[in-house]
């Protein structure tokens, strides 16, 4: 009986690093925008995206930044057919621990 028990965790156990790694939020560095009609669309286009919890969009910056659901991740090639369909220019995609709002405030300085 111990054995049943002890596979299972071990299992389980092995798998956790995977799991305590998850991103909390994706930085998207996009060319191309230039208007709060953009922020607009990407911003909408991105929600609905069953895992985006929260979108922010600094035109400034060129940066689009996706809050992710917990457990939850939008798969880079559905965040770069979303932006380029959108017509723009997708420059790099990180996933980061950060909160969208200290990725928002970061960019405010």
């Amino acid at each position: 009986m111990n054995r049943l028990i002890a596979i299972p965790l071990a299992l389980l156990l092995a798998a956790a690093p995977f799991g305590l790694a998850e991103a909390r939020s994706i930085r998207v560095e996009v060319n191309g925008l230039v208007c709060a009609f953009c922020a607009d669309g990407i911003t909408r286009a991105l929600k609905k995206q069953p895992a985006a919890e929260e979108v922010f969009v600094s035109l400034e910056h060129r940066l689009v930044a996706v809050g992710l659901k917990d457990g939850q991740d939008i798969a880079d090639e559905v965040l770069k057919k979303t932006l380029v369909d959108a017509g723009y220019t997708v420059v790099g995609i990180e996933r980061t621990d950060d909160t969208v709002a200290t990725i928002r405030a970061g960019v405010g300085r």
